[in-house]
């Protein structure tokens, strides 16, 4: 999910010109997920998109218009606190951001721990599938879970493929030295 601050999201778009060309209506969870700018949800409506807000499914534009101020109102407010909570949090002390390495370094290792646990199941995928692209295919059809419990993406295998090598490859240079 995207934030509703951004209005270049590419989903967004096609489904919105798709509203456009099917002359249907645009279904909403929550405005504020849609969009906190009053501007963008202005021009949405100026085109022609009928909006329907499932926490508001019978309110008319003029409402629409209301609550994108709102929820435009409500953004600013969270900016304004989340600067303040973070200058008080600097002012104590804090040291903001310390944990980010540490916290990349444990995924990393996790992630690496995973790769060479599963090696041998990585390794007869590619065997079995052909390539990257199948292997990742044939690991969802197996119902493996990535280390974070998702689905394989072509991108994965490579990824994993290469933290196997390289443990691989500096395994290799240690027994020669």
């Amino acid at each position: 999910m995207q934030s509703g601050k951004k209005d270049d999201r590419v989903k967004l778009w096609k489904a919105i010109n798709l509203v456009k060309k099917t002359r249907s209506k645009l279904l909403i969870p929550k405005l504020d997920r849609f969009s906190r700018k009053v501007s963008f949800i202005s021009g949405i409506i100026d085109q022609g998109v009928e909006l329907v807000v499932c926490e508001h499914p019978n309110v008319n534009t003029f409402f629409l218009h209301l609550l994108a101020c709102f929820a435009e109102e409500e953004r600013r407010q969270i900016s304004e606190r989340t600067k303040a909570a973070l200058t008080a949090a600097k002012n104590r002390g804090t040291v903001l951001g310390r944990n980010a390495h540490q916290l990349a370094s444990t995924r990393r290792e996790n992630r690496r721990k995973f790769a060479l646990e599963n090696a041998d199941r990585l390794r007869m995928a590619i065997n079995e599938a052909g390539s990257i692209s199948a292997a990742a295919r044939w690991l969802n059809d197996q119902k493996v879970p990535t280390a974070t419990g998702g689905r394989w993406h072509p991108q994965t295998v490579k990824n994993y493929l290469d933290s196997i090598q390289a443990v691989d490859q500096r395994s290799t240079s240690l027994q020669r030295s």
